[in-house]
């Protein structure tokens, strides 16, 4: 009778051993999914949202659609860009601009 508790013991035993050893392999790969993937991404996300919040009028820009236009005004979320000689106007978001091509102090 004791050999049979023995033994549910010793099963018990390596079936938390062999959860634990399922478990690390599975924490390790969430914590490289964070500082691969999620992190870089999330610092990526907070410069785009910073170099949007210095938008300054003059600055030329290329949206996400490729238009290349120079800021004429800002309002809150939006800004009127200007895209060619004529002076086409368009009316657009801030979170459609990709980049800042010439800064308004550099272009004068």
């Amino acid at each position: 009778m004791y050999h049979y508790l023995d033994a549910a013991a010793s099963t018990e035993g390596a079936g938390a051993a062999s959860i634990l050893s399922m478990l690390i392999p599975l924490v390790l790969c969430g914590i490289i999914f964070y500082f691969f993937i999620l992190k870089p991404q999330k610092k990526q996300d907070q410069e785009a949202q910073q170099m949007r919040d210095n938008l300054q009028v003059g600055d030329e820009i290329t949206t996400t659609g490729g238009i290349i236009g120079k800021i004429v005004s800002i309002k809150d979320e939006t800004m009127v860009i200007e895209t060619t000689r004529d002076a086409t106007k368009i009316r657009l978001l801030k979170s459609a601009v990709r980049s800042v091509d010439v800064k308004a102090e550099d272009a004068q």
